[in-house]
């Protein structure tokens, strides 16, 4: 297929390569401009969104938040501006789940399917294409883009209709976030009654406290390797989004409040691009104690 890409960060720049690697040309544009890497046979570089439209029949965007999408789609030389029927814009960022139903919206007006589908296993899960991805969309139009998601990522789910499939991200950075909050604060229990946290970590990998953030974040939270990973401030906005929306559906969450207070003192110390594993750093902070 010709594939449009536009945002080449962290994690589009290796989903990009990984479409490469499958047979696919691609288009590509990034505002800090295209690696060189993706440039060659198969990766042509644009100079707007909209030209990445022109030329592709699928087009994937992978931004930071929820502005960045609308102006990637909808402001000047955006993705709009190329499209013509029977395109599909595929937006794997991480955004809002009203927002999107107004840009899909937007987006069928012009003739053309959207399909949101962010994406969840980090940097990791980009390179080695084990990504989880959550989608929301209609079915003829996920299972065209679906070979395409197969070549990023293993765990690849129709949640439901435009919106859901942020809906399920946005749940997903709950459950991360409480559970990097729990293993912070078991390790730092555990380190400061005196035992071993490395030890602590490993005996409750066998049993039923293990999970992947105890695998990858708490060695982290360990070995002290806080470099992202996933930003800090980006999974504060992803907390932003679910707070907003339980004040819109009035219901409370009171755990994920608390997370985001725990973010927010890390950013206060300098952390807002720290890996948010170092969420724990908030938690050393309160009790004068560090994890070794």
């Amino acid at each position: 297929m010709k594939v449009g890409f536009i945002g080449l960060g962290i994690m589009g720049r290796p989903m990009a390569h990984n479409l490469m690697k499958g047979g696919h040309s691609l288009y590509l544009y990034s505002r800090s401009g295209v690696p060189r890497d993706l440039i060659g046979d198969q990766g042509s570089a644009c100079q707007s969104s909209k030209e990445v439209a022109k030329n592709a029949e699928i087009i994937v965007t992978m931004v930071p938040d929820t502005p960045h999408v609308e102006a990637a789609l909808f402001g000047k030389d955006g993705v709009a501006e190329g499209l013509s029927k029977g395109k599909i814009v595929v937006d794997m960022s991480s955004i809002s789940p009203l927002e999107t139903k107004k840009f899909a919206a937007k987006i069928n007006q012009l003739g053309c399917e959207y399909i949101d589908a962010p994406v969840s296993g980090g940097e990791v899960g980009a390179k080695n294409a084990t990504l989880t991805i959550m989608c929301g969309g209609n079915q003829p139009a996920f299972d065209k883009v679906k070979p395409l998601f197969e070549l990023m990522g293993k765990n690849i789910t129709l949640v439901g209709g435009n919106g859901d499939g942020q809906t399920c991200k946005v749940a997903n950075q709950i459950i991360v976030a409480l559970t990097i909050e729990a293993v912070g604060e078991a390790l730092l229990f555990a380190s400061k009654a005196g035992a071993d946290p490395a030890k602590v970590r490993q005996a409750l990998m066998g049993g039923f406290a293990s999970s992947k953030i105890l695998e990858v974040h708490g060695e982290r939270m360990i070995k002290r390797t806080f470099d992202p990973g996933f930003r800090i401030e980006l999974h504060q906005k992803d907390l932003n989004l679910a707070l907003s929306g339980a004040r819109a559906l009035n219901i409370s969450l009171p755990n994920t409040a608390t997370c985001q207070e725990l973010f927010n003192a890390c950013a206060a110390h300098g952390g807002s691009v720290w890996d948010h594993s170092a969420m724990v750093r908030a938690l050393e902070m309160l009790a004068k104690h560090e994890i070794r």
